[in-house]
């Protein structure tokens, strides 16, 4: 039997979700250096790396002016939409791209082929961090529970967008309560040393 594999989910670390961008997330590029570490310790060992993005087409109902919640933001092949500069790049990571139609798609399995993806790759188990713990880095950790895959969420390598004073604290629960382990990377990574 095949050896049994973790896969790190970094969730839409993108220039839009960053500071600065058009739905800049407060401290957003804090989660790229914990992320950058993980993604170089799972490639070392033979495991998954797969990075998410909003991939928005210019006319989109998840857009306010078409009706939705949002400001326009990652629009494919556009600036916004690409992955942060410091983000590591590297040619085994697998990207999803998510959002591609009228739908929301807030987690990196809707719409696409991401569980079947992992499952052909033996991964039991995911992590997940990125942007936003209170939207994608949430329902991207739920998705991967409901697919049956064990979630170990990162607590230090998220960040949220908050449009109502502690969301992100909700968000952490709902993982929680789900069946997420949430974990501290950085504690993690002292402790292993």
């Amino acid at each position: 039997m095949a050896d049994k594999k973790r896969a790190l989910l970094i969730v839409d670390v993108q220039n839009d979700f960053c500071p600065g961008g058009a739905l800049g997330v407060d401290k957003g590029d804090e989660v790229i250096a914990p992320l950058n570490r993980l993604a170089r310790e799972f490639l070392s060992r033979g495991d998954i790396v797969v990075k998410s993005r909003d991939w928005h087409p210019a006319t989109t109902k998840h857009f306010a002016q078409y009706g939705g919640t949002w400001p326009v933001h990652c629009v494919q092949e556009t600036v916004g939409a690409e992955f942060h500069h410091e983000l590591i790049d590297d040619p085994r990571i697998i990207i999803i791209s998510k959002g591609m139609g009228d739908e929301d798609s807030y987690s990196a399995f809707d719409g696409t082929d991401l569980a079947e993806r992992l499952r052909a790759e033996n991964v039991e188990e995911v992590w997940v961090g990125g942007l936003a713990t209170d939207y994608c880095v949430k329902n991207t950790a739920l998705d991967a529970l409901r697919e049956g895959f064990r979630v170990k969420a990162l607590a230090d390598a998220m960040r949220a967008v908050n449009l109502k004073p502690g969301d992100d604290e909700r968000a952490i629960e709902e993982m929680r309560s789900a069946g997420a382990e949430i974990i501290h990377e950085a504690k993690r990574m002292a402790a292993r040393r």
